[in-house]
């Protein structure tokens, strides 16, 4: 296995921070809203198993700069750039990664696809929706204000919104405190994160709608749902499942919204053969 490598500052990337381990097909790792690379931690070293794994810090997370005006084209744009300049470090220019994404890393995964389809090769979409609040036709989401009323109390009070917000995402799991207690010791792991960066992804989370787009994605992909999941409901990951051309569907029993953490052995049986090409 080769070493992990510390972020890099090529300049079409200088702005986002990679971390690569593992040797084998190239996989991307996309977290979730207010976190960073380093809560698939516990995860890596299987998935570094039979993978060259990059383990992306998103824009205004963890350890990469923000972009000017936030926007999901914006960021895919920074992030496919980083993963590019990592991949040619590696040799491998031109390849095709899978991407794997967790809740809003999903959106982004997504929308990398949409964008520059040629640079993925295959998509593991966990915990996510293609909207993540109730919409005309959609409601299988939090209520807007609800999200709304999330950013007001993010200006006001934000390290007790992000603990509140942790919460949430493991509420109704049965391994909800261990892995709350996960969450709880990665927030901060990167240093405190830019209140004003975190409301332009929220501000992303809020206007992102991604339905009438995802048919066109043609990448293999494997939707993961929790079955207790409340942010990213298990019918949004169904209706993914059904509406992409060449996806499938895997259900987490007893899991909410980071499966990977609350039943890590289940979540690598998922993807792993997917990930692999099987």
């Amino acid at each position: 296995m080769r070493p992990a490598s510390a972020g890099f500052a090529a300049p079409a990337a200088a702005r986002v921070h990679v971390e690569s381990v593992g040797a084998g097909r190239p996989l991307v790792l996309l977290h979730g809203f207010a976190l960073h690379g380093g809560v698939f931690a516990p995860i890596l070293p299987a998935l570094a198993r039979a993978h060259r794994v990059h383990v992306v810090d998103l824009p205004g997370h963890g350890h990469s700069q923000g972009v000017a005006a936030p926007s999901l084209d914006a960021i895919v744009d920074r992030v496919g750039d980083a993963v590019t300049d990592a991949l040619s470090r590696d040799g491998a220019a031109g390849a095709s990664p899978a991407v794997l994404g967790w809740s809003f890393g999903g959106l982004v995964a997504m929308a990398w696809a949409l964008r520059r389809p040629a640079c993925v090769d295959r998509l593991a979409l966990v915990c996510t929706t293609p909207s993540f609040v109730v919409r005309p036709g959609w409601s299988t989401a939090m209520p807007e204000d609800t999200l709304q009323r999330f950013g007001d109390e993010l200006r006001v009070a934000w390290r007790l919104t992000l603990q509140r917000f942790l919460t949430l995402q493991v509420q109704g799991s049965d391994e909800g405190r261990r892995t709350l207690a996960q969450l709880r010791a990665r927030l901060f792991e990167r240093s405190e994160p830019s209140v004003a960066e975190l409301g332009g992804a929220l501000a992303i989370l809020l206007g992102a709608d991604l339905r009438a787009r995802v048919g066109g994605i043609a990448a293999p992909t494997l939707v993961v749902a929790g079955s207790r999941d409340t942010l990213a409901p298990a019918e949004a990951g169904a209706w993914l499942a059904r509406t992409l051309p060449a996806a499938r569907l895997s259900t987490i029993d007893g899991a909410a919204h980071a499966p990977f953490l609350s039943h890590p052995a289940q979540f690598i049986g998922a993807v792993a053969g997917f990930l692999d090409g099987r």
